[in-house]
């Protein structure tokens, strides 16, 4: 896997996970849109442990700022 994601991108992920992840502990949002909100959380953890994005391939979005090189 090639990383697509910059740090802008993975820290802002993971501030979303922890709001997501304090909205549910703390019993603000509760059942299926709770639960959803973790899960994506959970994702937005991984993807941003990895640096990489599989929906960005898709669409072929790349947020990395590595230079291309000239040879």
């Amino acid at each position: 896997m090639k990383k697509n994601m910059g740090n802008a991108d993975r820290i802002i992920r993971i501030l979303l996970a922890v709001v997501f992840g304090a909205l549910y502990f703390t019993n603000t949002v509760t059942g299926t849109l709770g639960l959803v909100l973790v899960i994506l959380g959970a994702v937005f953890i991984l993807t941003s442990l990895i640096s990489f994005c599989p929906l960005y391939t898709i669409f072929g979005i790349n947020t990395c700022g590595t230079k291309k090189s000239n040879a």
